[in-house]
């Protein structure tokens, strides 16, 4: 009798999705005898992965890209047969809202950091005083700072209080709907902490270690990638490529309990299921309660999380009688406006779209400022319409709206949130080998960095099972 190994990946989001897909290829190619099982509380997989079709419209209720440079994703997509469907941004000028006036996004400006000096002299975000404060990064020092340290400081000490809350903050509070001034440096951009170290000016080591610009009047390329099936059909893809019967939807792990030949996990339908490996690719704070008993996981209760909400509307083209060359723009919050940032999606991604509509799709809520997600569908229509009046001139209500709420969605990567990680997972090793954690609570946000924690997922649970155990061969 072959001695199959048990696996269970907790969690269908992208994370655990990719970590079912690959153990099962390489199951298949090793002909190793395991027994996969993919586990999801909810009816559906890909978690905050939601794709809309309404009266020709593609409407993405959560991410609606992930960075091509990164590419796990593209690769995942060519597995389950998607290549085809790729497809980048269209590029245009973005914008930064202070006050009521919309500003260009200086050119060469790398996540509000600047590559070329001219555009950061001409700009008019910041006044002269805190232009002539964002000089002060050519004289400074590099930080002596040891370990972890908040983004807002670190940026605040080398560019001024005006370019980080008027270009630095509105940029990361997009990606992360955080704190900056609590934000961890080290597990959200390390890059720039190197890059410091290494050039002590953090712009002059920007312009040297960023690509040259294209050749002018060369189109630049978009750096975003989509489907244009929409996002879901990727989840979709990836879950037709799962084995029959290997994916539990609508079942949630209750308790995980070590057990004398692994772990017994005990299921809302009255179910127990026996694993010798088992992949927790849930939120952090699902965690705790399905290992109460396990210390290790105490430090997950208190890191906070962010909730959200994306706002779709539709119009026709007629309705919006200020239209603006560009694809979006990102608020500063020395603005009083609800919106955090809005995307002109017919522009940016002009397959989602029918010819003569206008799709905008606007954000709201975020670290301090989240009590407008618990509003009403209207009360939050109204609010996102009101602030898109001021600079775009809408005379006509939307054909439709969809309100997409993301409670408790955002996991915030605070000061020293990498040494916490770190140390469970150490925990992890020697109270609970087989065990492992993957996904956005821990190693990055996007689409690719999910995807590479569930492929380094599976590198582990195949080499404690080498290790622990003999994996059977199967004939």
């Amino acid at each position: 009798m072959l001695d199959t190994k048990k696996v269970v990946i907790i969690g269908g989001g992208i994370t655990g999705l990719t970590a079912a897909y690959y153990l099962q290829k390489e199951a298949k190619a090793k002909n190793l005898a395991l027994n996969i099982t993919l586990i999801e509380a909810s009816h559906k997989l890909g978690g905050k992965i939601q794709t809309v079709e309404q009266d020709g419209f593609i409407i993405e209720r959560g991410p609606d890209s992930f960075l091509a440079r990164k590419k796990s994703a593209s690769i995942l997509a060519k597995e389950v047969g998607l290549s085809d469907k790729l497809v980048s941004n269209s590029t245009g000028q973005s914008f930064v809202l202070v006050q009521d006036q919309l500003h260009p996004m200086p050119g060469g400006s790398v996540m509000g950091i600047p590559t070329q000096i001219g555009p950061f002299v001409t700009t008019g975000l910041f006044s002269w005083m805190g232009k002539a404060r964002a000089a002060g990064d050519f004289i400074l020092p590099k930080s002596n700072v040891q370990g972890d340290q908040p983004l807002g400081t670190f940026f605040r000490r080398r560019l001024g209080d005006e370019v980080v809350e008027n270009l630095i903050e509105p940029l990361l509070s997009g990606i992360y709907a955080g704190d900056i001034d609590q934000m961890s440096l080290l597990s959200t951009f390390p890059q720039f902490y190197e890059i410091e170290q290494k050039h002590r000016s953090l712009v002059l080591g920007m312009k040297k270690t960023t690509p040259k610009p294209s050749v002018k009047g060369q189109k630049k390329p978009g750096i975003f990638l989509t489907f244009s099936s929409g996002l879901q059909s990727f989840v979709n893809a990836i879950e037709a490529h799962l084995e029959e019967g290997s994916v539990m939807k609508g079942v949630k792990v209750e308790e995980i309990h070590p057990h004398e030949l692994g772990y017994e996990l005990s299921l809302n339908n009255g179910e127990a299921m026996q694993a010798d490996s088992v992949v927790l690719a849930t939120p952090h704070h699902v965690i705790p309660t399905m290992l109460p008993d396990e210390p290790m996981f105490a430090p997950l209760k208190d890191v906070p999380s962010t909730s959200v909400a994306t706002v779709a509307m539709a119009f026709n083209e007629d309705a919006i009688k200020k239209d603006i060359d560009g694809t979006g723009f990102v608020v500063s919050r020395n603005s009083d406006y609800t919106i955090t940032a809005c995307t002109w999606t017919h522009k940016k991604w002009p397959h989602t779209t029918p010819k003569g509509k206008v799709l905008i799709r606007c954000y709201v809520g975020r670290a301090g400022e989240e009590a407008v997600v618990d509003l009403s569908d209207g009360e939050i229509e109204k609010i996102v319409l009101d602030d898109l009046n001021k600079i775009m001139e809408i005379d006509a209500k939307p054909d439709f709206t969809i309100v997409s709420r993301w409670k408790n969605s955002m996991p915030q990567y605070t000061v020293g949130h990498k040494d916490r990680v770190k140390a469970i997972k150490e925990q992890m090793e020697l109270k609970l080998p087989g065990v492992f954690l993957a996904g956005s609570s821990f190693e990055g946000l996007g689409l690719p960095d999910c995807i590479d924690q569930g492929e380094a997922a599976v590198r582990s649970v195949l080499e404690y099972l080498e290790t622990s155990t003999t994996v059977t061969y199967s004939i």
